[in-house]
C-alpha cells in the first residue's frame, strides 16, 4: 500500500485548501482524514476514491493551521502520512495575558506569543487601554516588540482594562483582554506623626496623622502595635478606623515601643514607629471647664455658638442636657466635640431652644458639670386682659396686664392704637407707654346730631341739637410716604387728619431727625400743602420725618414716617473700554472707546480723557469739559513722543474708575509711499548706451529704475535713485536683450 503527498502546504486566508493525495493498495483500503491535537473543521469536504482522496476547505482561516492525518487501513496492514498545512493569516491572540505588578499611576503586563502566529513572524505587539466607565479602547503602544509593559501616567483611583494585539506582515489578530478590571492604586505610604498622651497606671492615648497618600484606595482601618523594651516581638494591640485609640492593660513603669501601619485593599503600608519609648506613668487629672459666662442671648432667627474649652487626663466624655433631659440633636442642634473642647450650635434660633442647658464632662479620675442659660429674643406676646375702666366725653381710661411671654427679655414700652367704629384704619395713640395703662384724650365720637325731648302733662316736644366737639386735630392720615430719594433730598406726602378737631386745618408742621440723634429739627413750620421737598440732607446718614396738623386750638399728634437712608438711587458707572488711537500727526492724536458696560443706573453726562508720556509718571488731563462723543481729538503733543491714553465715564453718581490704557502711540506724520514718475521715454541708444527722460511724480519718494529682459523668465533690478529726470546708461552691450525701464 503506497500514500504519496507533499509534506507541506501554504496557503492564504480565506481562499481555498485542497489536499489532493494518492493511494495505492489491494484490496482497496478505508480511508480517514483528522487533524492532530483537533477535530477537522465542519466545513472539511472529503472525496474518496481507489486511487485518490481530496480534503477541501473553503474559505481557510488561522484557526485551520495544524498538522493534517491520513490514514488507509486495509487487511494487509495501515499507513498514514501527514502534511502541515500553513494558512496565512493574522495571528491568533497572545497567551496568558496576567497583571503583574500595581501601582498607584501604573501598571505592569505581560503575555506569551500566539499559539498561531498566521504562517509568518510575530513583527510587534499592539498594547491598548479601556477606561471601566467608557467602551472604547485606545492605543498606548503600537511597536512593542517585548512580551510585556509597562502602561503608566494611569488616573489614580480609576479601572482599567487592558488588552494586547499580535502583529504579523498579514495584520492585526485577534486581542487577548484581561477578564477583570484593574484598580490603578498600592498599599498606602505609613501613617504621619505618632503621639501618646493621657497616660495613666495602666493606659495610655495613641493618636496619629492620615498617610500622605492612600496609594489610590480608601484605607480601611489601621494596625497598632506595641513592644515592651527589652522584647523582640511586636503585639497587635488594636485594629481601629480612626485616628486614635486607647491602649489599655500597659505595666505602670515599664517602658514600651508603639507603631501603627495603614491598610487599604491592596495591603499594608510600612509601619510609622513612634520616636521614643513611652514610660508609663500616672498623669491622669479629673476634667476642667474653662467657661467665661453661663448666660447666653440670640436673637430669633439667627444662630448661636456655645463654646466651652475644657482639660482633663484622660480624655473626658461629654454629655448635653436641656431641662434634666439628654440632648436631642436635630438638623439645627449639633454638637461638635474635639480633644480641647465641645460646642453646641444652634441654627435659627426659634423660642423652643430657650431654656436651661448642663454640660457634663466625666472620665476615669472625676466629673465636671456646668449650668448654662439661653434666651432667644423675640416679638413678646399680646396683653392680656384689656379693660375699659373709665369713660366721659372726650376721654377714656384702659388698662391691661403684661404678655405671658415677654419675648425672652424685659417689655419696654407698649403701643396704644385706636379705631372710630366707621372707619376700618387704626391710629396710633401713643407708641411709648410704659405702664399697664393710659388715658387717651381728645376723643370726637361725641360729634354728631342729638335730640332733646320735653315732656309734661299736656304732651312732648322735641328739639334737634348739633353737637361738635372742637379740640387740637389727630395726626395727619398716614402713611408718611417718602418719594423721590436722593443722597440730599427726598419728597413727603401724607393725608389731612381723619379727625380735624371741629375747625379747620390752618396748616401743618414738618420736622426731621437723625436716627444717631435725639433732636428734632423744624423744616417747615407753615406748610399749607400735603406734600414737601426736604434738602440739605446728608449724604449716607438715616433719617426719621414727622408731620402734625395745626387748628386754631393748637398743635395735633403727629405722623411718623419709618427710618429712611439718604442715597442716590444710583452708582458711578464702570469704565469705558477698548480705547485706542484711531489717528496720529506730529502733534494731534484721535482717540476713540466704546461705551461702559453699565451706567450705573443714571444717564452718562461725559466722558473726561487723560494722557501720559511714555518716560512720563503724572497723568494729564486732556479736556477741560466733559465730552459727549465717544471719540476726542487731543492737540498740543510733542513731535517724536510716545503717549498712552485713558477714559473716566461720568453720571449723576460721579466719574467711574479710569479705563485700561491704550497702546502706546508715537507722535508723528503719517508716511506714504511717493506716486509714480511719468512719460519715461527713451530720447537716444547706441550699441552700448541709452538716453532716458521722465516727468518728476506728483509726490516726492525716489525713482527706481529696473531692467526687464525678454526671456520667459523677468528679472527686475534697480539701477538708480535719482533727483533728476534724465540720465544717460552705458555698458548695456549685451546682444538680443530688450531692456524695459521704470
Amino acid at each position: 500500500m503506497m500514500v504519496e503527498h507533499p509534506s507541506i502546504v501554504g496557503v492564504r486566508a480565506c481562499s481555498t485548501l485542497r489536499l489532493f493525495v494518492t493511494i495505492r493498495g489491494k484490496p482497496e483500503p478505508e480511508v480517514k482524514w483528522s487533524k492532530e491535537g483537533g477535530t477537522l473543521s465542519e466545513r472539511a469536504q472529503i472525496e474518496v476514491t481507489s486511487s485518490y482522496t481530496v480534503l477541501l476547505i473553503e474559505n481557510v482561516n488561522r484557526n485551520d493551521t495544524g498538522k493534517y492525518v491520513l490514514t488507509a487501513k486495509n487487511y494487509s496492514g495501515s499507513k498514514s502520512a501527514f502534511i502541515n498545512v500553513r494558512v496565512m493569516d493574522s495571528p491568533s491572540a497572545p497567551t496568558n495575558l496576567e497583571v503583574k505588578d500595581v501601582k498607584r499611576d501604573s501598571v505592569s503586563i505581560s503575555w506569551e506569543a500566539p499559539l498561531i502566529d498566521g504562517g509568518s513572524k510575530i513583527s510587534h505587539y499592539i498594547i491598548e487601554k479601556r477606561e471601566e466607565a467608557r467602551k472604547a479602547f485606545t492605543s498606548i503602544c503600537s511597536n512593542c516588540v517585548r512580551n510585556s509593559y509597562k502602561i503608566d501616567n494611569l488616573q489614580e483611583g480609576c479601572f482599567y482594562y487592558f488588552r494586547v494585539l499580535a502583529v504579523n506582515e498579514f495584520g492585526t489578530g485577534l486581542p487577548a483582554e484581561i477578564a477583570e478590571a484593574v484598580k490603578v492604586s498600592e498599599a498606602p505610604l505609613p501613617p504621619g506623626k505618632i503621639t501618646f498622651s493621657d497616660a495613666t497606671c495602666n493606659s495610655g492615648r495613641l493618636s496619629w496623622e492620615k498617610p500622605d497618600h492612600d496609594g489610590g484606595s480608601k484605607i480601611t482601618r489601621y494596625i497598632v502595635e506595641m513592644q515592651a523594651k527589652g522584647d523582640d516581638t511586636w503585639t497587635i494591640c488594636s485594629e481601629t478606623r480612626a485616628l486614635e485609640v486607647t491602649i489599655n492593660g500597659l505595666a505602670r513603669g515599664k517602658e514600651y515601643f508603639f507603631r501603627v501601619s495603614a491598610v487599604n485593599e491592596k495591603g499594608k503600608s510600612e509601619p510609622k514607629t513612634l520616636l521614643a519609648p513611652v514610660t508609663i506613668n500616672d498623669t491622669s487629672a479629673e476634667p476642667v471647664m474653662n467657661l467665661l459666662s453661663n448666660t447666653f442671648s440670640v436673637k430669633a432667627g439667627n444662630d448661636l455658638k456655645i463654646d466651652v474649652p475644657f482639660k482633663g487626663v484622660p480624655q473626658p466624655t461629654v454629655a448635653w442636657k436641656k431641662e434634666g433631659n439628654l440632648l436631642k440633636e436635630t438638623s439645627r442642634v449639633n454638637v461638635y466635640t474635639s480633644d480641647t473642647s465641645s460646642q453646641m450650635i444652634i441654627k435659627d434660633a426659634t423660642r423652643i431652644d430657650a431654656g436651661m442647658y448642663e454640660v457634663t464632662l466625666a472620665n476615669s479620675v472625676g466629673s465636671a458639670s456646668a449650668e448654662i442659660f439661653v434666651n432667644v429674643f423675640e416679638r413678646p406676646g399680646p396683653p392680656c386682659d384689656l379693660s375699659l375702666d373709665e369713660v366721659s366725653a372726650d376721654f377714656m381710661s384702659l388698662s391691661w396686664q403684661p404678655p405671658h411671654y415677654t419675648g425672652g427679655c424685659q417689655i419696654s414700652n407698649y403701643v396704644v392704637e385706636k379705631r372710630d367704629t366707621g372707619s376700618t384704619i387704626w391710629q396710633t395713640v401713643s407708641a411709648t407707654v410704659a405702664r399697664t395703662s393710659i388715658k387717651i384724650s381728645r376723643l370726637t365720637q361725641d360729634s354728631g346730631q342729638y335730640t332733646l325731648t320735653l315732656q309734661n302733662t299736656g304732651g312732648t316736644i322735641s328739639k334737634a341739637i348739633t353737637c361738635k366737639v372742637l379740640d387740637r386735630p389727630g395726626p395727619p392720615a398716614g402713611p408718611l410716604e417718602v418719594s423721590g430719594l436722593s443722597a440730599e433730598k427726598c419728597t413727603l406726602s401724607w393725608g389731612p387728619p381723619h379727625e380735624t378737631g371741629g375747625a379747620e386745618i390752618m396748616y401743618y408742621i414738618v420736622e426731621k431727625c437723625e436716627t444717631s440723634r435725639v433732636a428734632w429739627i423744624l423744616v417747615y413750620g407753615d406748610m399749607m400743602a400735603t406734600t414737601c421737598k426736604i434738602t440739605k440732607l446728608l449724604k449716607g446718614n438715616e433719617y426719621l420725618f414727622r408731620v402734625k396738623a395745626v387748628n386754631k386750638y393748637g398743635e395735633g399728634e403727629t405722623l411718623e414716617s419709618e427710618p429712611i437712608k439718604a442715597v442716590d438711587p444710583f452708582t458711578i458707572p464702570s469704565a469705558p473700554t477698548d480705547v485706542e488711537v484711531t489717528s496720529a500727526t506730529r502733534d494731534t492724536m484721535t482717540i476713540s472707546w466704546k461705551r461702559p458696560d453699565t451706567d450705573g443706573g443714571s444717564r452718562i453726562s461725559g466722558y473726561i480723557i487723560e494722557k501720559r508720556e511714555k518716560q512720563g509718571v503724572r497723568w494729564v488731563r486732556v479736556n477741560k469739559k466733559p465730552v459727549y462723543d465717544l471719540r476726542v481729538k487731543a492737540s498740543c503733543l510733542h513731535e517724536g513722543c510716545e503717549y498712552e491714553f485713558r477714559v473716566f465715564a461720568e453720571n449723576a453718581g460721579g466719574l467711574s474708575e479710569p479705563s485700561l490704557p491704550c497702546s502706546l502711540t508715537l507722535a508723528e506724520d503719517p508716511k506714504f509711499l511717493p506716486s509714480p514718475p511719468a512719460k519715461p521715454t527713451i530720447i537716444d541708444s547706441s550699441k552700448s548706451s541709452i538716453t532716458l527722460s521722465w516727468n518728476k511724480p506728483l509726490f516726492d519718494g525716489g525713482i527706481i529704475l529696473s531692467t526687464r529682459t525678454s526671456s520667459k523668465i523677468m528679472t527686475w533690478c534697480l539701477i538708480l535713485n535719482l533727483t533728476l529726470y534724465r540720465v544717460y546708461f552705458q555698458y548695456l552691450n549685451r546682444p538680443n536683450v530688450t531692456f524695459c525701464f521704470l
